[in-house]
């Protein structure tokens, strides 16, 4: 019995995900709606979400750790002003900008490139394909710039993922 509710747990998030990827987002205002937005995994619909995609992408940059370090501060004042407001989903996608700071310069500090596979596994047309693009990774290539830049970005992160207010607005958000 208990496999089989499993499985519909299971098979509600995949439905939950693919119905809300079916949203219109180019017309949505998720301020307005709210109502509408799915905190998601990790990063997920970061770059989708308006109008805070916006507000905080021309602050998101981590070139070099000072730059690293002005983006992350400008952001993570933005998520505190968006807690203010009760706004958990600004509060929420500024979360996301700051977690993507840190994953995306962990990338650049492990690959100069920034590319990680030979081969982008998401260009794969068949899941086959995808797992084998998977295991052609490309080697590593440190760049301690942009590992500094990453520690920065993930700092601020985590403050912002264990706020007490963020963490009070998400509970009741899901």
């Amino acid at each position: 019995m208990k496999e089989f509710y499993l499985k519909i747990i299971i098979y509600h998030k995949k439905l939950t995900c693919m119905i809300y990827y079916s949203l219109d987002f180019k017309n949505i205002d998720f301020r307005q709606n709210p109502e509408l937005y799915r905190v998601g995994k990790g990063e997920q619909g970061v770059l989708l979400v308006e109008p805070y995609k916006s507000e905080i992408l021309p602050h998101w940059h981590f070139k070099t750790p000072e730059i690293a370090r002005e983006s992350s501060e400008k952001i993570y004042e933005m998520f505190l002003e968006y807690l203010d407001k009760d706004d958990f989903v600004g509060a929420d996608m500024a979360r996301k900008f700051l977690q993507m700071g840190y994953t995306r310069s962990r990338r650049y500090a492990n690959h100069k490139s920034g590319r990680k596979y030979q081969n982008n596994p998401q260009k794969a047309n068949s899941k086959e394909a995808e797992a084998e693009a998977r295991k052609d990774i490309l080697p590593n290539e440190p760049d301690p710039l942009k590992a500094e830049s990453a520690a920065i970005f993930k700092e601020k992160w985590i403050q912002a993922k264990t706020n007490e207010k963020y963490l009070q607005l998400l509970a009741k958000y899901k």
